[in-house]
């Protein structure tokens, strides 16, 4: 008889299933960390993944983690968009401490690690290019904690304006170190020089070229919120097609089209859209994935560097802070700022693989120093943030369990050019929402 009709056995697990597995194996990992009074949402789904992640349970496997990597990219470009939509560059411009503590603790952060990991013996370019990623943070984490938390005043604007500030600073270090590692392993000059400057370029151009579409097609369109989320969605995916398929950054391409979108749409014509229904399924799956892909075994061999990387860093990105915002902030909010800028993932990870891709030997200790640093910063860094926007004073005696996932371009002037106004009066800074999701595994 033809059994052919029945299933294959054993049963393959196609997206669909992958998909309502991420979803409920999250939502009940957040759900438990919110009932437990003391954790973030994101710490649920972030420990649930690793528990049924490769590293743990085993039930989630490398092949479906690359299968659910298409949710990933999708959950990172509504996340990138919306902080680079931020960026208000003329505010940025009249708010020179914001620019100076980002530069210094920028600065103050890579000369902490390169420094330390040298202690370690270290070659000193490995240590360099693990610096320069260290200077980026994750704005995954800051973003959605915000938004639980229904954080609002000038201590999360600022902060949220320094985190896209670490991720552009760290691709820029990051590009001007690469001629050299060309050169250190005796490729041409001409690879050396105008590869970098080719990923920068191409980014940058994809991101002004689907900036100028997506402000064009605004314009045309009724101004309904509908209508243009659906835009903003199809122009982030379409984005991060486009800067795949030309090799070019996918993080900086993102991050680009959100800051020219808000810095050039002078008549406005694009409304602040609510992801909070749409994007709440790409952001629980993003914590899930990158729980999954934690691996003890690299915190494991990067050993006492990888404690030093993230306690250097502390220090550096602290330092910064404590020192160039007391001109707007008081010893006690620069202090906690410099907590919500201690998550790190998604931009991390992504300038670790292109090294990898590239130089694998070069990059083997480098990786492991990285991916040990973020199995802890990522299991820190929720807890953290969450605590110091807490103590901040900018959170609600009651947050809202759901609240709108909005990019509000008016919110950061708002709130900057009062610093000294109550929370309960500032604009809803959590509308605003790897990093952090790690991309492939290396």
């Amino acid at each position: 008889m033809d059994w052919s009709f029945l299933p294959a056995w054993p049963p393959q697990v196609d997206g669909f299933v992958l998909f309502g597995l991420l979803m409920l194996a999250g939502l009940l990992g957040g759900e438990l960390a919110h009932r437990s009074g003391v954790l973030p949402r994101i710490t649920g789904f972030i420990v649930i993944g690793f528990l049924l992640g490769p590293s743990a349970g085993g039930l989630i496997s490398y092949e479906m983690l690359d299968a659910a990597q298409v949710f990933v990219d999708v959950a990172l470009g509504l996340i990138l968009f919306q902080l680079g939509r931020l960026l208000d560059l003329p505010l940025a411009w009249r708010e020179r401490s914001l620019l100076a503590a980002a530069v210094a603790e920028g600065g103050l952060t890579f000369a902490a690690i390169f420094v330390v990991l040298l202690q370690f013996d270290i070659a000193p370019m490995q240590a360099a290019v693990a610096a320069a990623i260290g200077i980026s943070s994750s704005p995954a984490v800051v973003l959605l904690v915000v938004r639980e938390l229904g954080a609002k005043g000038p201590l999360t604007e600022r902060s949220l304006m320094l985190v896209a500030m670490n991720n552009i600073l760290s691709f820029i270090a990051y590009t001007a170190l690469l001629p050299f590692i060309h050169y250190a392993h005796d490729a041409e000059w001409q690879i050396a020089i105008f590869e970098p400057l080719y990923v920068l370029c191409v980014s940058v151009l994809v991101a002004l070229g689907f900036a100028w579409v997506l402000l064009r097609v605004a314009q045309l369109l009724p101004k309904e919120e509908t209508t243009q989320f659906a835009l903003l969605i199809g122009m982030i995916v379409g984005t991060v097609g486009v800067a795949k398929l030309v090799n070019g950054s996918m993080l900086l391409s993102l991050l680009a089209l959100g800051l020219l979108t808000r810095n050039l749409d002078r008549r406005k014509h694009v409304l602040p859209v609510d992801f909070g229904s749409g994007g709440e399924v790409f952001f629980v799956l993003l914590f899930v994935v990158a729980g999954a892909r934690l691996h003890l075994e690299d915190l494991a061999s990067a050993g006492f560097a990888a404690v030093a990387f993230v306690l250097a860093r502390f220090v550096g990105k602290s330092t910064g802070v404590l020192v160039l915002m007391r001109g707007s902030l008081d010893l006690r909010q620069s202090a906690l700022m410099g907590l919500t800028l201690v998550p790190m993932a998604g931009m991390a990870i992504g300038l670790t693989q292109m090294t990898s891709a590239r130089y694998p030997e070069f990059a083997a200790t480098l990786s492991a120093i990285v991916l040990g640093a973020i199995v802890i910063l990522e299991t820190v860094g929720p807890v953290v943030t969450e605590f110091a926007l807490k103590r901040s004073g900018e959170v609600a005696a009651a947050p809202p369990r759901e609240a709108a996932l909005m990019v509000q371009d008016d919110a950061p002037a708002a709130d900057m050019a009062s610093t000294d106004a109550p929370a309960d009066d500032a604009p809803p800074a959590a509308s605003a929402c790897d990093d952090g999701a790690p991309p492939a595994r290396d």
